[in-house]
């Protein structure tokens, strides 16, 4: 059962510069005061340790199976036993570095801090994401998620475009964008809305990092044509299949994931109960998602490393929605919700709070009167 949350009847404008920017200010939504499940001191302390075992373990698998993996591409090409072994590595790729950029961005993933800076850099690469803006970008997230005009990473904007979801899956259209973006801070130039959120003092590293990537990008073009000059034909795909070319043709688990965790839920409230999701998932999925499935909990302890996660969960159910019970359940439930609210974007999920919760917080939101399913 879902019924209406309430949302301002402004136009939306989900620039970080606008009226709805403005708005969020003046309404005290900016780095408002979030509603947090109750956690015993000593219990979250342990929950938030950070230990290097677990991180080296996965980040040592994820690293090997490029190896391994990206070597059975090259040995049987020119073969149809190529195929999987090119597919396996573009997840590998293009996928799981959404996690590992994500975890190791926060600094809980490792406890060694060079650790989580050099899986951050080598992540942000992969997916083609200045490590710089990004990593400002997402603290913006966490103390604004999706607040309209304060969040830069609302992935639902209304009016929905469903082309371009869809084509999120095969990447094409978000790895040019993101490939201008890079270009752009390589000659100097950032946005009216990273100016918003970058600090001053961190434009020159962002300029520095896109130069780093568009260089390596430049050399493996450079590659690409000299291997078709020297004749090798189909083969002078290799360096493009190797580096770069999995953003677009691994990305697709990752696009799965990421829509989940805030589709078909509210906008401007302050409480992760109401905008983010929670949600079970077989143990591939989680191995490569860093268990971001529980992402409320995330939301709600974003300090807590991903090898806790299943732990703060069992802590916080009793005070949580129940989690949508697989992948499949999560997309029949937000897909239905975004149809409405491609109709009315005063739409969203409102999930039932079992009787040990406690009610949401919702004081800060303009509210319409509840409309049942």
């Amino acid at each position: 059962m879902a019924d209406v949350v309430g949302h301002s009847s402004l136009e939306r404008d989900y620039s970080l510069t606008g009226t709805r920017s403005r708005h969020a200010v003046e309404v005290g939504l900016a780095a408002a005061e979030w509603y947090h499940s109750d956690v015993p001191r000593k219990t979250l302390k342990a929950l938030m340790k950070r230990r290097d075992g677990p991180a080296i373990r996965d980040t040592f698998i994820w690293i090997a199976l490029h190896f391994v993996l990206g070597a059975g591409g090259i040995y049987f090409w020119g073969t149809w036993f190529s195929v999987p072994f090119w597919f396996a590595y573009g997840v590998v790729y293009g996928s799981a570095c959404d996690s590992r950029w994500h975890e190791c961005g926060h600094g809980t993933a490792f406890r060694t801090r060079w650790m989580n800076d050099v899986v951050y850099h080598i992540a942000s690469f992969q997916i083609m994401r200045n490590p710089v803006n990004w990593r400002w970008s997402h603290a913006r997230h966490h103390t604004d998620t999706i607040i309209v005009g304060r969040d830069p990473e609302i992935a639902w904007m209304h009016p929905i475009n469903l082309v371009l979801k869809a084509l999120a899956f095969v990447g094409i259209y978000d790895t040019w964008q993101s490939l201008k973006v890079l270009f752009r801070n390589a000659f100097g130039e950032l946005s009216d809305d990273e100016r918003e959120y970058i600090p001053v003092s961190e434009w020159n590293r962002a300029h520095f990092w896109a130069r780093i990537h568009v260089a390596i990008y430049m050399v493996v073009l450079v590659s690409v044509i000299a291997m078709l000059v020297s004749g090798s034909g189909w083969a002078s795909l290799i360096p493009v299949l190797l580096i770069g070319g999995p953003r677009v043709y691994g990305c697709w688990h990752f696009v799965m994931t990421g829509l989940l965790q805030h589709g078909g839920l509210a906008e401007d409230v302050i409480d992760h109960r109401l905008n983010s999701r929670s949600l079970y998932m077989n143990p591939v999925s989680r191995w490569l998602y860093w268990n971001m499935n529980y992402h409320v909990e995330h939301h709600m302890f974003p300090m807590v490393p991903y090898y806790s996660l299943p732990a703060l969960h069992e802590e916080l159910k009793d005070d949580l929605p129940s989690p949508n019970t697989s992948i499949w359940d999560a997309y029949r439930e937000m897909m239905g919700a975004v149809m409405k609210q491609r109709n009315d974007p005063t739409y969203a999920i409102r999930k039932e709070l079992p009787p040990t919760a406690k009610p949401y917080k919702e004081d800060l939101h303009l509210s319409v009167p509840e409309r049942k399913d």
